[in-house]
């Protein structure tokens, strides 16, 4: 059945490979533009995006036809590609092989948004684990921090 209206709302994070601070505030927008291209090539739109040095939050509502696995898979492969191909880091750029989606209702949008496009006074208060913490109880998820966390290829 063809789905007509659709409010498919998710908040995703991605973290770099062993969380390390690979991105670089000169790099931010460029990361961020190409990964609102990826997106809206996708056929769905982006909200709010802010890549922090070790890990990024980009709000997004989703066609239904793409599920939540395989837009990231797609922005993960391609903004990966793209920030090698254009040497936008020291070494050799990677995300961890899992990240978070969480689903936002529609009244929540616009406070995601603000939290996402606040990201840099928000981490001079707390810490990324401080922060993922809260999301997990928030969310009230039962999902293993430290297999997240640690994760080797």
């Amino acid at each position: 059945m063809k789905i007509e209206y659709n409010n498919l709302y998710t908040h995703f994070v991605f973290c770099t490979y062993k969380r390390l601070p690979l991105i670089r505030e000169e790099n931010r927008e460029r990361i961020e533009k190409y990964i609102t291209g990826i997106v809206n090539n996708n056929d769905c739109q982006l909200y709010a995006i802010y890549a922090n040095p070790e890990h990024i939050h980009f709000l997004v509502s989703r066609n239904p036809n793409i599920s939540e696995e395989l837009l990231a898979s797609i922005v993960e492969n391609s903004s990966e590609k793209f920030i090698n191909d254009n040497k936008l880091c020291v070494g050799k750029f990677e995300w961890q092989k899992s990240c978070s989606a969480f689903s936002v209702s529609k009244r929540d949008v616009d406070k995601v948004c603000k939290y996402i496009l606040n990201q840099k006074e928000h981490h001079r208060k707390k810490t990324f684990a401080e922060e993922y913490d809260e999301f997990i109880k928030f969310y009230q998820q039962t999902i293993d921090k430290e297999k997240i966390i640690t994760k080797e290829k």
